[in-house]
């Protein structure tokens, strides 16, 4: 059997495992915008405290778009792969849809002022929090994965522990999602703010939806 070579074969210090974390710290710190900005809307509407939270996830989008433009442009030719480069890009443009779904979920508050009633409101916020979650358990799953790849640990089955956390996660968003979404529909509010409001949590399961496929795609790269 041959010896398992590092991720790419010869590491640089920037190499693209690294810009692979950092991706995901930047994808991470605009998430966590997102409950601010929520409890924003809730008390001011599209206030000024609103629109500079979605610029400053705007920015970190921008910034995590320079990082994968930058890891795809730098990807090593000519040497082994520990891992197919399918999958590697395939796991960047996932992780990254989580930053794209938060922008997403923002527009559609931001289109129009509506007041969301409050009997909405902590399961919301609840909602969010759940979103937080499950994105900070994708960076123990993405370590771990990054750390059997290198050799620098054999312990698989802790790392699909790590794996089963994030799904079990998604499942429990899911099912939010599912109930906030019937509560709504059979409300009385104004059909605009329905729909409004439907989309934004769609957004919210998107977000969940795209952290289990990162976790699928780990799982692949240390496939047997």
């Amino acid at each position: 059997m041959s010896p398992r070579l590092p991720f790419f074969g010869m590491l640089s210090v920037n190499s693209p495992i690294d810009g692979l974390i950092e991706h995901y710290e930047t994808i991470s710190r605009g998430t966590m915008l997102l409950e601010k900005a929520l409890t924003s809307y809730i008390e001011e509407g599209v206030g000024p405290h609103f629109t500079a939270l979605q610029e400053e996830l705007s920015q970190a989008e921008e910034h995590a778009d320079k990082i994968k433009r930058n890891i795809r442009n730098h990807l090593p030719r000519g040497l082994f792969m520990a891992v197919d480069k399918p999958s590697f890009l395939s796991y960047l443009s996932k992780q990254d849809n989580i930053l794209d779904g938060g922008q997403e979920s923002l527009d559609w508050l931001s289109m129009r002022n509506m007041e969301i009633p409050q009997e909405f409101r902590k399961g919301l916020i609840e909602l969010i929090l759940e979103i937080t979650k499950i994105v900070s358990l994708i960076e123990p799953a993405l370590r771990a994965t990054v750390d059997l790849i290198n050799g620098d640990d054999t312990d698989r089955e802790n790392t699909k522990v790590l794996y089963r956390d994030v799904r079990q996660q998604n499942r429990i968003i899911t099912k939010r999602c599912h109930a906030l979404t019937a509560e709504i529909y059979n409300t009385n509010m104004d059909f605009k703010d329905i729909y409004q409001l439907i989309h934004f949590v769609e957004r919210m399961g998107w977000i969940s939806h795209e952290a289990e496929n990162c976790i699928d795609l780990l799982r692949a790269m240390i496939a047997k």
